[in-house]
């Protein structure tokens, strides 16, 4: 029997356009989209503090006192599987802090 290759689901719309937030929510998927976008911006974040510091990724882990893989894994956007502490950690040693709202 043939497989068929995964397609992309489509937003189920009545005749209208359908909003970004209106597909992710149907489709079971929002709350995976905002928690990569935020990974995302940290990462970002964490990275230009470290340019603005001169310092490497194997700079962090050493202060870190971890693993260059592991800060590899921090900084990669598609990685969620970051602990509030280690993000924590890395900004504090790039001159930042970590602060999260409920809002």
């Amino acid at each position: 029997m043939k497989k068929r290759p995964n397609r992309p689901k489509r937003a189920r719309t009545t005749g209208r356009l359908t909003t970004l937030d209106d597909f992710l929510a149907g489709e079971g998927k929002r709350e995976e989209f905002e928690a990569m976008a935020i990974k995302e911006v940290l990462a970002w974040q964490i990275e230009q503090a470290m340019k603005a510091n001169k310092l490497s990724r194997s700079g962090l882990a050493r202060r870190m006192k971890t693993s260059r893989s592991q800060v590899g894994r921090l900084l990669d956007p598609k990685d969620g599987n970051v602990t509030l502490a280690t993000l924590q950690r890395a900004a504090r040693i790039v001159g930042r802090s970590l602060r999260l709202e409920l809002v």
